[in-house]
């Protein structure tokens, strides 16, 4: 396959061009990424990030909003803790962004992360043909990634953790079967 053209040819470094001047006024005009909803719909784009954060009550710097106080030693050798200078209290003019983002932040989070269907087909595989029989099931021929059998017993806890009430109602149908056998 033949070049594309151009690719071969020497770049020339353009020794007349100021870079930071360029980087600076690009960073200037670009507009901050917001990740939060709530923010970007109360921002005001002709205002400065720290009048839009204050107005919403929010802290721009997180070192200043709560400080730590320092430590001053007495002369008796004690330490002391002196109070942290009174900050000015700022007028909130949007308190519903944070009234909204504490609502979110009291929901419960979702449990997002499962198992694969794979791994849990392997595991109700062994415990339905071997039970807790660790060590059969790793000579099983369904084992195809040859774990050991404290690999196994790890899959299966995991199994037990993520699906509590699920491996309860299996282990409960798997005790009528094995009764009909005896």
């Amino acid at each position: 396959m033949p070049k594309a053209k151009g690719k071969s040819r020497r770049h020339k470094y353009s020794y007349n061009l100021n870079r930071k001047r360029l980087y600076r006024s690009a960073r200037r005009r670009a507009a901050p990424r917001i990740a939060c909803s709530h923010i970007r719909h109360a921002w005001d784009p002709h205002k400065s990030v720290a009048q839009n954060l204050a107005e919403m009550g929010l802290a721009e710097d997180p070192n200043k909003a709560v400080p730590i106080p320092k430590k001053q030693l007495v002369s008796v050798g004690m330490e002391v803790e002196s109070d942290g200078q009174q900050l000015g209290k700022k007028i909130v003019r949007k308190p519903y962004v944070v009234n909204e983002m504490e609502l979110e932040a009291s929901l419960p989070e979702k449990k997002s992360n499962t198992l694969s269907r794979d791994l849990i087909d392997y595991v109700r595989y062994m415990i339905q043909n071997h039970g807790e029989n660790y060590k059969e099931m790793a000579r099983d021929e369904k084992n195809y990634y040859q774990d050991t059998p404290k690999q196994i017993k790890r899959k299966i806890n995991v199994y037990k953790n993520f699906y509590p009430e699920e491996y309860k109602d299996f282990i409960a149908s798997l005790k009528p079967e094995k009764m009909e056998v005896q």
